[in-house]
């Protein structure tokens, strides 16, 4: 009875290696040698390497035929190998780039070796967050080679990695990373724990990922940071921060974050503390007024031309004279513009883009005032205001910002400056109660945390930065040498 079970069980494997054959990229080869093991390999073709099958499988299965699978294993020499009985594993080795061995007399009993075909690009200099002083490297599609720039950068055993894979037909390999000892494991934790309650089809890129793990999938402020810099991520690491890679993508998600880490370019920390606390602190006006400054333009032309000084509002009603438009319908016309003139330039290529965002902005802008369809005050202001928000370094934040106008427009339109302070209050409130992994997303402004302050709207000197972040909550808060807890 023993044996017809095994028979049937062995039936059953063929029988799904068939249904895997229907497949034109899938092949099976059978050997039918002189010795008493004749043997069957498979494999999908495009996944594969050719040269590592037939310089380093082949040649030996043709001498050893005779031998056993165990055999086999001990004499193969590549890392990534397996002996299984389970169609299970089988399976997922055939779909990650495994080539399958059997021999007709081991029944079910299987060799899978990794013969993948590593294609992807090389490692680059950074395109979103390129700097002219630090590190030139940036991540790329492979999580592999992404923890190689990683571990480069922090070669410790305290370095931790947490696989695991999401999306029930994209199987997507993701890793969480973290230091051991430093890291508060309650964001750890809650972080794997939402990664491993995706139920979803496709997850392809990290972006996607971010939205299904976020704290309030209803607001449109990134709650987590992305980033294509390794040093950006290790010094992360090394604060008591998370990292999430996932394979197929060139960004790492870092948690939890606040709101100011968005408006900090990483290049800040290579410069003198004086030149970065500067350009942080402009970064930090440029957000303020790319977002109110036409909602003010419309405010006061509408209901508070007493705020405007005598001179100037001379030269504003002069600029609104011809214009048969209410000063929000300018505002709206123009603030679309810009915003369809930016969208074509994303989606076109980079050549054209150029020429697209100059000539487009230069021709519209112009026929715009000739034919008094806007004022040229306002076209300043608007034109400062999509320069203004150029200046965010990241672009998930900067796109937040292009979004956040177009309130305090309709704001200003009903109530003037006490419409746009009743959707400041709206705005504030919402950012209070936001949170990054259960972390207050306003610290260390709310709650407030005095020392935290000397690496948020300023940089004070690297001496000034004694303890981690506090609302990191880290299991050690010292930066100095301290010994880590080993449990």
């Amino acid at each position: 009875m023993e044996q017809i079970h095994m028979n049937n069980k062995n039936d059953d494997f063929n029988e799904k290696l068939k249904m895997m054959a229907g497949s034109s990229d899938f092949l099976i080869f059978e050997k039918r040698s002189n010795f008493s093991h004749p043997f069957t390999i498979c494999y999908f073709k495009p996944l594969v390497d050719p040269t590592i099958l037939h310089e380093k499988i082949m040649p030996l299965l043709n001498v050893n035929a005779d031998q056993s699978l165990d055999v086999l294993f001990a004499m193969l020499p590549i890392t990534e190998k397996k002996l299984t009985s389970e169609w299970k594993s089988v399976e997922e080795g055939l779909l990650k780039g495994y080539a399958a061995i059997r021999f007709r007399a081991e029944g079910n009993q299987t060799l899978i070796v990794d013969v993948g075909k590593k294609e992807g690009r090389n490692v680059q200099a950074p395109e979103i967050e390129f700097s002219v002083i630090g590190p030139k490297e940036a991540f790329v599609e492979s999580i592999t080679a992404n923890l190689n720039l990683l571990r480069k950068r922090l070669p410790v055993p305290e370095m931790k990695t947490k696989e695991m894979t999401v999306g029930n037909l994209s199987k997507s390999k993701i890793a969480v990373c973290y230091m051991e000892g430093i890291t508060n494991e309650a964001y750890v934790n809650t972080v794997i724990q939402r990664i491993e309650g995706i139920d979803f089809d496709f997850v392809l890129d990290s972006s996607m990922l971010s939205e299904m793990i976020e704290d309030s999938k209803k607001s449109i402020f990134p709650q987590l940071l992305d980033t294509e810099r390794p040093d950006r991520v290790a010094a992360a690491l090394g604060l008591g921060q998370f990292a999430v890679f996932m394979d197929g993508s060139p960004h790492a998600l870092i948690g939890p974050v606040n709101f100011a880490l968005f408006l900090v370019a990483y290049e800040d920390y290579y410069l003198p503390w004086h030149m970065a606390s500067f350009f942080r602190l402009l970064r930090f006006f440029a957000v303020s007024f790319s977002i109110i400054a036409s909602s003010l333009y419309v405010a006061a032309t509408s209901y508070h031309y007493e705020v405007v000084s005598t001179s100037l509002l001379s030269t504003l009603i002069s600029s609104r004279a011809d214009i048969p438009f209410p000063p929000i319908i300018e505002a709206l016309v123009m603030e679309l513009t810009i915003d369809l003139l930016r969208e074509a330039g994303a989606r076109l290529p980079s050549k054209i883009a150029q020429t697209i965002g100059t000539v487009g902005g230069i021709v519209i802008g112009t026929a715009a005032i000739e034919a008094a369809l806007t004022s040229n005050v306002l076209l300043v202001i608007v034109a400062l205001s999509a320069l203004a928000s150029f200046t965010t370094p990241n672009f998930r934040m900067s796109t937040t910002i292009r979004i956040l106008r177009y309130p305090f427009l309709l704001g200003a339109e009903w109530l003037g400056l006490l419409g746009i302070f009743i959707v400041f209050a709206f705005l504030l409130v919402h950012l209070l109660r936001l949170k990054s992994i259960g972390a207050p997303y306003l610290v260390p402004v709310y709650p407030l945390r005095l020392s935290d302050l000397n690496d948020s709207l300023i940089r004070l000197p690297y001496s000034s930065f004694p303890r981690r972040p506090s609302f990191l909550r880290t299991r050690h808060s010292s930066r100095k040498s301290v010994e880590i807890d080993e449990e």
